[in-house]
């Protein structure tokens, strides 16, 4: 019951609860976000859902604009910022998330939404990760956050798939709130040493397929 229905309207009221008691929280970052960042304040970009279905997730903007001399956008490290590194530290970037959730492209708790250019690289297996809304946190995030391995991570999504009860969700939530106020486990996105997904399981299939061949 609660994975099929109660889950949509508990996360339905809780984001809207949130948004509406974090408003002036959302209104000051994001008048800090245009003052050292610029326009657009809000980053946009697609990601899969739910059976894989893409919608776009909003954050509030972490990185600048700089480019190299042929007007190509440099590295991610080199374009997020101290001020960005603090948004990601304390995860306020992800707040505009509640309104994924409020419109239903996203859960509370679930698989965080990963790029899109990773679904073709994934097993039979870790594709469960997408048989139920992704997540503004989940199993994976009170485990380790950025400090786990993909293997780990997905372990851990799909750990959660398998045993989603409204007491899980709400130990997971009380969890994440813990360890975001005390910043544990902190690894800012983009400065960690665990590379993109996708260029990882290229590398592993180039060297199965050449152990293979020799």
């Amino acid at each position: 019951m609660y994975r099929r229905s109660l889950k949509r309207i508990f996360d339905f009221f809780i984001s809207l609860i949130a948004i509406v008691i974090l408003s002036p929280i959302l209104a000051v970052v994001y008048i800090l976000v245009k003052i050292n960042l610029g326009s657009p304040v809000i980053f946009k970009q697609e990601r899969p859902g739910k059976d894989e279905q893409i919608f776009t997730l909003y954050k509030f903007r972490s990185m600048n604009d700089k480019r190299d001399d042929n007007g190509n956008l440099l590295p991610d490290n080199v374009r997020l910022t101290k001020f960005g590194k603090l948004l990601r530290s304390t995860s306020l970037d992800e707040l505009p998330e509640l309104i994924n959730i409020l419109k239903g492209d996203m859960s509370l708790v679930g698989p965080r939404p990963l790029a899109k250019e990773y679904l073709p690289y994934y097993t039979e297996q870790e594709r469960m990760r997408h048989s139920e809304r992704p997540g503004l946190t989940g199993l994976a995030q009170i485990n380790g956050r950025n400090n786990l391995n993909w293997e780990e991570r997905f372990a851990n999504d799909i750990q959660y798939i398998k045993n989603i009860t409204f007491e899980n969700d709400i130990k997971i939530i009380f969890k994440t709130i813990k360890k975001v106020f005390f910043r544990e486990n902190i690894s800012v996105r983009g400065t960690g040493k665990i590379g993109d997904f996708h260029k990882q399981r290229q590398i592993q299939i180039k060297m199965k397929e050449e152990k293979i061949n020799v």
